[in-house]
């Protein structure tokens, strides 16, 4: 078992004495009634073990300490009744026999989900791409009270030609977000992932979003799907689209010249001036408000910040619920900027950015902000990749001056993998402390 990708040692029954679980409980009403029923037996045939036993002890006490024996019998006792216990519960729950050693690695581990996992803050994770199921990665080791609010403006790639052709919601953000919250080392994760390679018609496609498709035309609906796809691969939480409907994005640039569709806006190599999206009232997806309103932390990107962040905040509705709730909320901002979105932009870029498309006259609140705190990335690669500077993406500079003039705190952390190469991606276990303790200071 891993928390935070750093093993805890300890026997692997031990985790059935960890606290929170509520189990030890009854080990102790089960063990009082062993006792009980011990002694009713002794009375019933009017035995007589007890003087048989004392007269044991006494002779052992000449020989040995009394305090050995009695924790020696303590400890020998609860490893026996634990054994017992424990191959009791196994063998009602079928985990004897072929690959035991594996199902009963699987039951400790869903019992500490579920008892210890189901007990963590209500994380809402708001955006799409990569970055939204990195965090999804590190978040799913805090608690299972995720809910993931998906960007649906995706046109390119497998996801954009099966929303041509099928009439869907681009599965393919969706998928990636489900995989994130399943257990990595099963197979059906790995087969969700499979992208064909060959195949006329199948090239390109991944069997899960082919999977999410071919839901979507059994259930009905695509949230219904969601649900669906998400029992196959046991995720921990939930994952929801910010929108039902067909949304496509456009981008008003520079030069007030229209670029449209997800796919084209990075490519037009002029500064965005403003997203918005047709149709422009997008109806929310149920249950996504509540999500947020019963939120104890929001968490915001990293991800594409027109394209993956802003995108979902074009949903009034969902914009309107963060202004609203009372949840933590953070920002995590890119490490490195985007060409053809966040050329040259710098940390605060980013927040003003955001800070500029979810202005909404009904929240008159000077004394409020979007969010309350932003994390980077203060730390990179000496032998940074030449692609990046080639391709004219750099590190976001921390301009923490223009930072404080918007009221935002910064939370400054080493948030990238451990690599020689010179690559830049978040590390999801990183990102999920540094947000999980930057939570639990500022409750």
């Amino acid at each position: 078992m891993k928390i935070f990708d750093k093993k805890v040692k300890m026997p692997k029954d031990a985790i059935w004495l960890l606290p929170g679980l509520k189990v030890k409980r009854w080990f102790l009403l089960s063990a009082l009634g062993s006792v009980l029923g011990a002694i009713g037996i002794t009375f019933l045939f009017k035995l007589e073990p007890l003087f048989y036993i004392v007269q044991l002890a006494k002779n052992l006490v000449q020989i040995v300490s009394a305090e050995f024996i009695g924790a020696l019998l303590i400890a020998f006792g609860v490893i026996l009744f634990i054994l017992a216990w424990k191959k009791t519960n196994f063998s009602l729950l079928d985990v004897n026999g072929e690959n035991a050693a594996r199902k009963q690695d699987a039951l400790r581990e869903a019992i500490y989900r579920k008892m210890k996992l189901d007990h963590g803050p209500k994380i809402v994770a708001i955006g799409g791409g990569t970055g939204l199921s990195t965090l999804l990665r590190g978040l799913k080791k805090i608690t299972n009270n995720i809910t993931a609010v998906v960007t649906v403006g995706d046109d390119g790639g497998s996801s954009g030609r099966l929303r041509e052709q099928m009439g869907v919601l681009p599965p393919g953000d969706i998928r990636n977000c489900i995989a994130a919250l399943a257990d990595d080392d099963d197979i059906v994760t790995k087969l969700f992932q499979y992208r064909f390679k060959t195949g006329e018609g199948l090239e390109g496609h991944s069997f899960g979003n082919l999977f999410i498709t071919a839901m979507t035309a059994i259930c009905g609906d695509m949230v219904s799907a969601i649900k669906e796809s998400s029992k196959v691969l046991l995720i921990r939480g939930r994952v929801l689209p910010s929108t039902c409907d067909d949304m496509k994005l456009y981008a008003k640039m520079e030069d007030d010249s229209i670029v449209r569709g997800e796919s084209n806006i990075p490519k037009s190599n002029k500064r965005i001036m403003r997203l918005y999206c047709e149709p422009a009232n997008c109806k929310v997806t149920p249950d996504v408000v509540e999500a947020i309103l019963g939120a104890d932390l929001i968490v915001i990107g990293p991800g594409s910040l027109y394209t993956s962040i802003i995108s979902n905040f074009l949903v009034k509705d969902i914009t309107k619920a963060v202004w609203r709730s009372n949840a933590k909320k953070i920002y995590v901002c890119n490490a490195m900027t985007q060409v053809g979105e966040t050329d040259n932009y710098s940390v605060s870029d980013h927040i003003k950015t955001i800070f500029d498309h979810v202005r909404i006259e009904e929240i008159d609140d000077s004394n409020k902000n979007f969010f309350d705190a932003v994390l980077v990335n203060n730390s990179f690669p000496f032998n940074l990749a030449q692609k990046y500077e080639q391709a004219g993406s750099l590190p976001v500079d921390i301009d923490l001056a223009e930072i404080k003039k918007l009221n935002v705190e910064v939370v400054q952390r080493n948030l990238l993998e451990d690599n020689k190469s010179g690559y830049v991606r978040h590390n999801c276990s990183k990102v999920a402390k540094a947000i999980y303790c930057w939570y639990k200071k500022s409750k």
